[in-house]
């Protein structure tokens, strides 16, 4: 009888230590990760990976806990042959088994990119290098492939027109190839079948509209005065009076907006000089705003053919019909300019 007992016993003990690590694994495999109470964290795993980069990202992040429970769930799952390049959002305290789930099926999370404020193709591939895997070498090379561009209706100096200012989720490790695909239906969207036509009444093509749409954006922060501005410009463009806008020339000089033009400026060799050279010049100069291409599209009917910054320097403009009455304006323009210093 006590032989019994004592077998039951060790049999108990067993049961009991068999229990005690089936839930110790149990817990391991499909109980709370590590960092419970924490924010859901970002696993970034490179194109071309393979689990040994993985684990050591999940350990630097310390999203695991125990590396060798994940190790063994990741073989019985094969997922060192499924491992998937991309951005993963990994919230607090999922569990070995939904994480493992996660990344096999390459289910990752999209990256929200906003651009606004940029001049140049070099400075948006800079941009978008901060959001994504791909450097920004590779993005210009791609945004100034001469097939791209041809095959979206681009050339090198309008090409910039391309990208509409917003805010956009895309994938982390999208290839240029793809983010420029997805830009021309952003494109082709925010140019709707009503902005095409406002753009044919103006006897402009889209490329045009943004580049005067630029050289607005350029001119004024003061949206609400954009449609007169336009209106100006497109007065002058329909008499063949150039356009005369400075942003062009600071742009042929790689002037600063805040820096003050000067009459020897206006002597630049160079197509953005809308002093010497009539029509538009050959693209935009910097990323017009959505806000702005409307502001063209929408232009004011006047019959303003020129207008100066106010003398208050409020970022308003002073509007005149005649080039006397410009005069007035652009010389207390100039008087307040003179009386704060600002010689250039």
């Amino acid at each position: 009888m006590r032989r019994w007992r004592i077998i039951a016993l060790v049999i108990g003990i067993l049961a009991l230590a068999t229990a005690v690590v089936g839930w110790s694994l149990w817990r391991k495999t499909f109980g709370p990760g590590p960092g419970f109470a924490q924010p859901e964290r970002v696993l970034l795993i490179p194109s071309g990976a393979d689990l040994e980069t993985v684990v050591d990202s999940l350990n630097a992040g310390s999203m695991i806990a125990d590396e060798q429970a994940f190790r063994l769930l990741a073989k019985r799952k094969k997922y060192a042959d499924h491992v998937r390049s991309g951005r993963y959002l990994i919230p607090s305290g999922i569990s070995l088994n939904e994480l493992i789930n996660k990344l096999r099926s390459g289910e990752q999370d999209p990256v929200r990119i906003t651009f606004t404020n940029i001049r140049t193709l070099p400075e948006l591939a800079g941009r978008l290098d901060k959001y994504l895997e791909v450097d920004s070498t590779a993005l210009l090379v791609a945004m100034r492939d001469p097939a791209t561009m041809d095959r979206l209706g681009f050339t090198g100096t309008t090409m910039i027109s391309l990208f509409i200012p917003n805010t956009y989720e895309v994938w982390w490790n999208e290839a240029p190839a793809d983010l420029l695909s997805r830009m021309a239906r952003e494109y082709s969207r925010f140019w709707s079948e009503e902005r095409r036509a406002k753009a044919a009444a103006s006897g402009l093509a889209l490329t045009e509209v943004s580049t005067l749409a630029s050289i607005v954006q350029a001119e004024t922060a003061k949206r609400d005065e954009a449609p007169r501005i336009a209106g100006v410009y497109l007065n002058r463009l329909r008499i063949g009076m150039p356009l005369q806008a400075d942003p062009t020339l600071k742009f042929a000089l790689g002037l600063d907006s805040v820096n003050r033009v000067l009459d020897a400026d206006k002597r630049v060799d160079s197509p953005y000089n809308t002093y010497t050279h009539t029509g538009l010049p050959p693209g935009p100069i910097n990323m017009p705003e959505p806000v702005y291409l409307d502001a063209v599209l929408d232009a004011a009917k006047h019959d303003y053919l020129y207008f100066c910054a106010r003398e208050t320097l409020d970022g308003y403009s002073n509007f005149a019909t005649t080039y006397e009455q410009h005069l007035v304006n652009a010389r207390r323009y100039q008087k307040a300019l003179n009386a704060r210093g600002i010689l250039r």
